[in-house]
């Protein structure tokens, strides 16, 4: 999956429900009548932390590409060699048809599973998700705890992502998800990364986790590169559908 209420072609209203994002047959009928959608502000927002992080020369996984305009954002940027998969058949259909009346002929776009991903071990230099895996956390129930089956998928998309990255990738995950969430699974001992985050919004955060293979070393020290920012993101400053994905951690934290 992947807001940008302004845009003429968006015309998204949210599900009633968060949990309704777990439904593959959802985003088949979104996808089918919706035409772009950016989750978690635009690549704007967020450019210079990209132009930090990856070099045009790299290789870039998308995990849930959707209808998103990033893996275009980074081609414009001069990052050409981006391989975009989706769970919706519809989305990647949709996608190449969007790209190829661009002329982006070089970003590839496959249907495929960011919990089973179909690629060779350290195939990527940069493995990016944009709001993609906050999907898998709408049914997790306590944050602090959550459900052994959520637990589950998230690590399985780590597993995966640690897998296709080459010894020296990186994983960026743009997110809602606090550090303190986040750092438990993202720190479990079988990674080598290191782990740490920007954050990006106004008058909130939204999280910019960088994850660097082959990196991890001194804990505390890296611990003590970023504090965890308060929490404090208000409903009406957030975009779009960004409020199903609040008003559902604040619901579990009550």
């Amino acid at each position: 999956m992947e807001n940008q209420n302004s845009n003429p072609e968006t015309n998204s209203v949210g599900p009633p429900s968060a949990l309704t994002y777990l439904d593959p047959h959802y985003w088949d009928e979104r996808f089918s009548s919706e035409e772009h959608y950016e989750w978690f502000k635009d690549y704007s927002h967020f450019q210079h932390l990209i132009k930090s992080n990856i070099k045009t020369s790299s290789s870039v996984l998308e995990l849930g590409c959707g209808n998103s305009q990033l893996c275009e954002e980074l081609y414009k940027d001069g990052i050409v060699d981006i391989t975009c998969i989706d769970l919706s058949s519809v989305a990647v259909e949709k996608m190449q048809s969007r790209l190829l009346s661009k002329g982006y002929k070089e970003i590839k776009v496959m249907q495929a599973n960011m919990l089973d991903l179909p690629f060779d071990s350290e195939s990527f230099d940069v493995v990016i998700e944009k709001g993609t895996m906050d999907v898998l956390f709408v049914d997790a129930g306590d944050p602090w705890n959550p459900r052994p089956e959520t637990v589950s998928k998230v690590m399985a998309t780590l597993d995966g992502v640690h897998r296709v990255l080459k010894p020296d990738g990186i994983f960026i995950s743009i997110t809602f998800g606090q550090p303190h969430f986040r750092r438990p699974l993202f720190k479990d001992p079988k990674f080598t990364w290191s782990m740490e985050y920007n954050t990006f919004g106004d008058g909130f955060h939204y999280f910019f986790y960088i994850l660097r293979k082959g990196k991890r070393c001194n804990e505390e020290k890296e611990d003590e590169k970023c504090n965890d920012p308060s929490i404090s993101l208000y409903q009406d400053e957030l975009e779009g559908e960004d409020y199903l994905f609040r008003t559902r951690i604040d619901d579990d934290e009550d």
